[in-house]
């Protein structure tokens, strides 16, 4: 089996290390590929194609790990010639997830929940192919939520919606602690109900939102785009606190 990746980030890489197969063959490529990840693949156990184009006719399964703005422009360029698996790894909407449908042939929606680099990450996947990437939970804990396009896409937004309007109230609860210098009674008292290492799971959640607010705010975009219908009145309080 030959498993081909578009992007070479954290995912990609993680996903290599945990596949430890010797019936599973990496390939990827340098094409567009900045010094940095040219230096990573280098130190990694795959092979190196020309082109991209190369990898999606070759691979079994070909795993889409890009950017959310990116996800539909590598299926048209490049999914088209998957004739296997794709698997599309993108934290994107479910309008894009069925966009990509149309551009690709075995199109499975996925998702990788926790940090991919913990040591319990769940793979969730939706799509009628689905069954047949159920090995992966020899390697990681993999979960099939249905046979339609779009479900675990939906999953993520409403993951998403949750947890980064919950970091935004964090970050401005936070914020008024310090100013009132009670920091260290702020998250004593949360820790009575919340658990013992409720500050460190929160100081890492307001780092990361804080580092990556540019990304956070696309995903708030998206939320809010697809659930229009929706009074989505605490997710757009949300993408303004973490706009600012």
């Amino acid at each position: 089996m030959i498993i081909g990746f578009v992007g070479f980030g954290k995912v990609s890489k993680s996903l290599l290390r945990r596949i430890k197969s010797p019936d599973v063959k990496f390939i990827t490529s340098h094409e567009n590929r900045s010094r940095e990840t040219l230096n990573q693949i280098k130190n990694e156990n795959i092979q190196v194609l020309d082109t991209f184009r190369e990898v999606a006719i070759k691979s079994d399964i070909l795993i889409s790990a890009n950017s959310p703005k990116s996800a539909l422009d590598v299926a048209k360029k490049y999914g088209r010639y998957c004739e296997g698996i794709y698997l599309d790894l993108n934290n994107i909407s479910p309008d894009t997830t069925l966009a990509i449908d149309k551009h690709v042939k075995n199109l499975v929606d996925g998702a990788i929940i926790g940090k991919i680099d913990s040591e319990n990450p769940i793979l969730y996947i939706a799509g009628k192919r689905a069954d047949e990437l159920m090995f992966l939970d020899e390697y990681i804990s993999t979960k099939k939520i249905s046979e339609n396009v779009g479900d675990v896409a939906t999953l993520k937004l409403l993951r998403s919606s949750y947890t980064k309007t919950l970091s935004a109230l964090l970050i401005e609860s936070y914020e008024i602690s310090k100013i009132r210098n009670l920091e260290a009674e702020f998250f004593e008292i949360l820790a009575l109900t919340e658990g013992d290492d409720f500050k460190e799971k929160s100081m890492s959640r307001i780092y990361n939102t804080l580092n990556n607010s540019k990304r956070k705010s696309e995903e708030l975009e998206e939320i809010i785009n697809y659930f229009d219908e929706n009074d989505l009145v605490m997710v757009k309080a949300a993408l303004r606190k973490i706009s600012q």
